[in-house]
This record gives C-alpha cells, structure tokens and sequence, in this order.
C-alpha cells in the first residue's frame, strides 16, 4: 500500500467530512459532504435531484479538499443504494454513517437515492510535515 493510500485510509476511511466543489455554466460550487474514502476513491449518499448530482451529470470533473487534502476527481452516480450490485458499497456506508443514516436523512425507497463515487484524478496530502502527492 502506497504512503498516500495509507493516509487516506487513516484520515478519511471513516465518516468524514470534506468540502465537494462542482461548476456550472462557469460558476463555482462548493459544498460539504459525509464521505468515506474506500479502496481509492470517495462515497457518499445523496440524491439524483441534488445541486450537485444536476451539475456532475454535466460536468464530472470536481474538486475535494478536507483535512490537509486537496484533489481533483471524477464524481458519478453508480445507482440507487439498493440495487444488488451496489449491496457491498451500500453496507460499508450504512455503517460509517450508522450515526446519522437512519435519522431520516436518508430514504432508501426513494428511487433518486444514489451513491456517489470520486474518483481522483490527482491529489496533495500534508502528513507530518511530509508533502504526498498523488498519482
């Protein structure tokens, strides 16, 4: 496991905070999300109809930043939660946001209801002084 996969997984392999910028039609957005990084990328739970899913269905470059990290990703629906091929990603979810997920926030019967994935396309981490850059 590389150095930058190491410290990714120790800051943001739990529910995590992370701040999610998209754009549309030349205008910046940025936004806070929950996230868990997992085996390379970001996750979340969100919904079809949000600001942000509208405007990565346009445009799929976005940008995250959170404790010490700044990257550029590829964000993207991979569906409704409860579609069987999303049943393992939409278990590790559940459970690191199992502090929230259930207080209805989330409505998994809604069809719009969807993972969101980042993939990074690059990445700068800060650890100890130490300057990681990814890929």
């Amino acid at each position: 496991m590389s150095r930058f996969e190491q410290v990714m997984n120790e800051r943001f392999g739990k529910d995590s905070l992370i701040a999610l910028a998209t754009a549309a039609d030349g205008v910046p957005h940025v936004r806070t999300i929950d996230a868990v990084w997992h085996e390379g990328a970001f996750y979340g739970v969100t919904h079809l109809q949000s600001g942000k899913m509208r405007q990565i269905a346009v445009n799929p470059v976005v940008a995250v930043c959170g404790d010490w990290f700044t990257g550029h990703g590829r964000a993207e629906s991979l569906g409704h939660i409860l579609a069987p091929e999303n049943r393992e990603i939409a278990d590790m979810l559940r459970s690191a946001f199992a502090a929230w997920y259930d207080n209805g926030h989330t409505n998994e019967q809604d069809p719009g209801t969807c993972i969101l994935k980042i993939t990074l396309t690059d990445g700068l981490l800060m650890a100890h002084g130490e300057r990681i850059e990814y890929p």
